[in-house]
């Protein structure tokens, strides 16, 4: 990415659109925790639900890279998971915008 500076507006823009997206996220594992843990009734299913719960925090821990020079590539995820509108990047360099939508393109077509 040529423009690899982000000014204290992007920065602002880029955290706002980060945290709304983790809030997304944790909210759809709440959501689907509940269903699981309300119908488990033997043990086997409540070590599945923590099996689940194990597994989609380190997916979340794995996604949600706060580096700016990770962004691009997090935020390209996070629009092809449905966790962020590219909408709430608005105000984000032409360059940076770019390189997102290469990376969901790329990956789209894969």
């Amino acid at each position: 990415m040529s423009d690899r500076e982000w000014t204290s507006a992007e920065k602002k823009i880029a955290r706002r659109a980060f945290e709304a997206a983790l809030e997304a996220a944790l909210a759809a594992v709440m959501a689907e925790f509940k269903t699981k843990a309300a119908a488990a009734t033997t043990p086997d299913d409540m070590w599945s639900v923590e099996r689940f719960l194990r597994e989609r925090r380190r997916e979340i821990d794995e996604t949600f890279d706060y580096r700016y020079s990770q962004l691009p590539v997090v935020f390209g995820r996070l629009i092809l998971d449905g966790h962020l509108d590219e909408a709430r990047l608005t105000g984000l360099s032409e360059d940076k915008l770019e390189e997102i939508r290469r990376y969901v393109s790329f990956i789209q077509r894969s």
